[in-house]
């Protein structure tokens, strides 16, 4: 938020070309309610590091649909199930366009990937691409075998530091991020100067620099000028550079003629071919695939892993429920020696657990800004053409009228009540919904459920040494995901059948 204080220093030099600039959106319109602004700023200084928590307690005040004056973007704040509902079904078709932010226009090739893009004919061409070849459950079940792997090196490195502690958040981390590398690149790039530490850190470089403050989206007219003097544009130009240097070095090797053919293809092949057979309507050019590739690296790396933090996390503060989805793993999986996908499905408290978890701590906690299309309606009130507007999920899924103890970590909610997370029932959206639902979401659930069967079947987890549950660090981090501020240490204590 460096950039917000510089703004204040500067708004007395830059007030008069920005009042040149404002638009009358409102005039003759009944608009949301809103929080009472500063000039200028707006309610800029009421967001704060932690948005989808403020928001949801003005919304307490103003209602599930409000409207914040974001700089010169006045944009509308949605809290409740009835309201998603209203966004994400009823009015989807009107509501699914997306803002061309100057924070991810570069690291998005010009909004040629998925999720930035803009609603129109290239998006809808790339969604089917991935519901029909690249994250379609065929696709996703034909991956198996990469998780499978990965998991089981995880649990091998697990086992030789048995009864030390482990910094749980980097070895999921670091599992996530094999295993979509192998299923986007094919294989891991360690040898070529990508380790596990340098995606980690091109990741969270990269998810900072399109969450971080951008003037520019804010201030149309002179935003830019902010963006250089703090060095964010600057940020933006090296995140950029470093992503793009390893998607062109990961097509170099598919496109190289002694390449030897793979057993399976991976993204990158099946973009390749889509690229050369060209019998979508629209042309599939390099930057489409590094966009594709943009969205897979840092959607799929980063979640998975959030989700899987959090979900041990919540465990190591509940040793209650930490026994009992323990027990329902081993008495279901026998001494078989490690969990299967295909066992899953048998295991109703362990996917209540990780429900739970998704619904406290869903992964993108406020969606991407949408934009109108068109003169819309909410709750009564104008939405007008071109506005634009935030479902803000973690207000939803703990909405009090829905969720009895809505900020307690309860699992038997979900036995009681076994809802899905396809994105159907608008009181529980951790992937969001309509068409701008995750398009990642079938790898997601793979890939934190078959992982997190195994680190707590094979596992006991204690709290280290001189360490009690109070010490447990919950602060949260916003970096367009919701991360864990601090790292979650724990002991992996091998669980021995013979012992049973």
């Amino acid at each position: 938020m460096d950039s917000f204080y510089l703004l204040l220093l500067l708004i007395p030099v830059l007030s008069l070309l920005l009042l040149k600039g404002r638009n009358n959106y409102s005039k003759g319109l009944k608009l949301p309610p809103s929080p009472p602004g500063l000039p200028i700023i707006g309610n800029l200084h009421q967001v704060g590091s932690l948005p989808f928590r403020s928001t949801t307690e003005l919304a307490k005040k103003y209602g599930p649909v409000m409207l914040l004056r974001l700089g010169f973007a006045p944009t509308v704040f949605v809290s409740s199930p009835e309201m998603a509902r209203e966004v994400l079904k009823h009015q989807d078709a009107q509501m699914c366009n997306r803002v061309r932010l100057e924070g991810p226009r570069k690291v998005s090739y010009d909004f040629r990937d998925i999720a930035f893009t803009p609603y129109g004919e290239w998006w809808r061409e790339v969604r089917k691409i991935c519901n029909l070849e690249l994250l379609s459950p065929k696709a996703v079940q034909s991956y198996l075998y990469v998780r499978e792997e990965e998991i089981s090196n995880l649990m091998n490195l697990l086992a030789e530091a048995a009864s030390t502690p482990v910094d749980v958040s980097e070895k999921v981390f670091k599992l996530t991020d094999a295993i979509i590398c192998r299923i986007a690149f094919g294989k891991s790039y360690k040898s070529r100067g990508f380790d596990s530490g340098r995606f980690a850190e091109a990741v969270h470089d990269a998810m900072s620099a399109m969450s971080n403050f951008a003037a520019s989206d804010f201030f149309p007219y002179f935003g830019w000028i902010i963006d250089n003097l703090t060095g964010h544009t600057a940020t933006i130009d090296r995140v950029f550079r470093n992503l793009d240097s390893f998607f062109d070095m990961a097509i170099e090797d598919h496109l190289d003629p002694n390449r030897v053919k793979p057993d399976r293809e991976d993204i990158i092949d099946v973009l390749l071919r889509l690229e050369r057979d060209q019998f979508s309507r629209i042309r599939i050019t390099k930057d489409h695939i590094k966009g594709v590739l943009k969205d897979m690296f840092l959607g799929a790396v980063d979640t998975s892993a959030i989700t899987m933090t959090w979900t041990m996390t919540q465990l190591a503060r509940h040793p209650k429920v930490l026994k009992k989805v323990q027990d329902e793993l081993r008495s279901y999986i026998g001494s078989k020696g490690k969990v299967e996908e295909s066992d899953i499905e048998n295991l109703p408290y362990f996917r209540a657990v990780v429900k739970e978890s998704w619904r406290l701590h869903p992964p993108v906690p406020i969606l991407i800004a949408r934009e109108t299309m068109a003169d819309c309606k909410l709750d009564g009130y104008d939405i007008p053409n071109k506005m634009r507007l935030h479902v803000n999920i973690f207000a939803v899924n703990r909405d009090p009228r829905y969720w009895k103890n809505p900020d307690e970590f309860d699992p038997e909610r979900f036995m009681e009540n076994p809802l899905d997370v396809k994105g159907h029932s608008f009181e529980f959206l951790p992937f969001g919904s309509g068409r701008r639902i995750c398009p990642g979401m079938n790898m997601g659930i793979a890939n934190v459920e078959l992982a997190l069967a195994n680190l707590l079947y094979t596992f006991d987890w204690k709290l280290p040494n001189g360490t009690t549950i109070e010490d447990i660090n919950m602060d949260e981090l916003f970096p367009l995901t919701l991360n864990k501020k601090t790292p979650l240490m724990l002991v992996p204590i091998p669980y021995h059948w013979q012992k049973a």
